[in-house]
Formats: structure tokens, C-alpha cells, sequence
């Protein structure tokens, strides 16, 4: 199905308004995560970018703005999303259909040399912690030495309290942000739902078998060690507002 340009901009404009409640200074978050990416692949003529759990493309398009030189390839099981992305954005990203951690997922985004940088936001805390680790090994083993996985997403401190204290911040900073008058996940699902274009693709959307949302609880410290167990050299956090983390791990 071909959507309509202007009716799927519409749509990824008002997603990129709604996930603002959900990620505490977003669109700092993403340019420091594009900063990285740019840093470590400086010395590429073309580099490929994996953008893991890419809903419409907001990250991967922000790669693309930042280094148009770039392959960027957005990977992602839900179709409706995959769509408006394609739509939206048109020949600026490649779209990949598939369920991240599952059996051969990676075969599916077609890559045909390695990865200079992987980068995920707010998508791998669902992987569940077995899941989560086969990822970060399959990710370090197509990633090419000295290339980067960046995943930028809420990710607890070891003590409960600190935990406690960090989401308070963010909630703060957000409310300060009025990030928390906009619509959130439920409204903007329930609003799609009533677009006639999009029928379609809810319908397809729904006779899918989606993948299990598993979770972890997982802290910053787990996630590195899981990094280094994976095999990445370079483990550590390069950001941080309240819970919120972006994480580098060098391969």
C-alpha cells in the first residue's frame, strides 16, 4: 500500500509530539547519539547505520540529515510504522521488517558488509534479558572493529533509591518541558485507528503474531557487563538526564 505523503507526514509529526512524554529531552538525546555516530565513523566514505526498533524513523532520519552520505537502514516489526516511515521519508532510509532478538532476525535487513554503528532508542529495555544478551552478540559480531552500538533509553541505577530519585528528575524536567500535555501512545493508537487510509495497514498490523514484549530489569551496570560479555571493548555512558542514558559500546 502506498500511503499519501502529506497524510503520513501528518501522522509521523504528531508520533514525534507524543514520544516527547516518553524520552526526557529527546531531541538532545538523538544529537548526541548522532554526535557519537559521526565521531566514530568520521573516516567513512560511506557508512552503514543500523537504526534497531525505528517506529516511523525519527532517529535514522535525523542520520540521514546529519550524514547524507550514510546507508541508514531502520529496522522494525510493526508494519503501520514501517509504512509511514517509507511514506515519509521516501528514498532518504531503507526500512527493514523484524522482530529484533528473534531467530534470524538479522538475516532479514539484507546487509551485505558490516556495520559502522547500530543505534536503538527506547526500544531494547523489551527485549527480555536472555533475548537482550544473544542481541548484543549477534550486534558485536556483525559490527566491524571499531565500530559502535549507541542505545540511548531509560535504564535504572543499581540502588532503588537513586532509581527513584532519577525518575522523579525526569518527571520534572518533562513537566518543566510541558512535554506531558501532549497526546500519549493510547490517543495516538486510538486516533490512527479512526483514519479510513490507514484501515489497511491496522489490518495487516493486526494479523500479525507480534513479537512478545518480554521487559527486563536490568540495571546501567547490567547492560554494560552484558556489553563486555558480548564482546564489545569499550563499554560506558557518554550522557545522562535522570534515568535516562545513552550508552556507547565500542566493538
Amino acid at each position: 500500500m502506498n500511503l499519501h505523503t502529506v497524510a503520513a507526514g501528518r501522522w509521523v509529526e504528531r508520533w514525534e509530539r507524543q514520544q516527547q512524554r516518553y524520552a526526557v529531552d529527546r531531541e538532545e538525546r538523538f544529537t548526541v547519539i548522532s554526535d557519537v555516530v559521526e565521531r566514530v565513523t568520521a573516516g567513512c566514505a560511506a557508512p552503514l547505520l543500523v537504526d534497531l526498533g525505528c517506529g516511523p524513523g525519527s532517529l535514522a532520519a535525523r542520520l540521514a540529515e546529519r550524514m547524507p552520505a550514510a546507508e541508514v537502514v531502520g529496522v522494525d516489526a510493526d508494519p503501520l510504522l514501517l509504512e509511514l516511515g517509507r511514506a515519509h521519508h521516501g528514498a532518504a532510509l531503507r526500512f527493514a521488517e523484524a522482530s529484533i532478538g528473534e531467530p534470524g532476525w538479522l538475516d532479514g535487513l539484507a546487509l551485505e558488509r558490516p556495520v559502522d554503528a547500530a543505534v536503538s532508542t527506547t526500544a531494547l529495555h523489551y527485549l527480555g534479558e536472555g533475548t537482550l544478551r544473544r542481541t548484543y552478540e549477534e550486534l558485536a559480531g556483525c559490527i566491524r572493529p571499531g565500530g559502535v552500538l549507541v542505545n540511548g533509553d531509560h535504564l535504572e541505577p543499581d540502588s532503588p533509591k537513586v532509581h527513584e530519585l532519577a525518575v522523579d528528575i525526569g518527571r520534572r524536567r518533562a513537566e518543566r518541558q510541558q512535554a506531558l500535555a501532549h497526546e500519549d501512545w493510547e490517543s495516538w493508537w486510538s486516533a490512527v485507528r479512526t483514519d479510513p487510509e490507514l484501515t489497511p495497514l491496522l489490518a495487516a498490523r493486526d494479523r500479525r503474531a507480534h513479537p512478545r514484549c518480554e521487559g527486563n530489569d536490568l540495571t546501567l551496570t547490567d547492560h554494560l557487563a552484558l556489553l563486555r560479555e558480548a564482546g564489545f571493548e569499550h563499554v560506558g555512558t557518554v550522557w545522562q538526564f535522570g534515568n535516562s542514558h545513552v550508552v556507547v559500546a565500542v566493538r
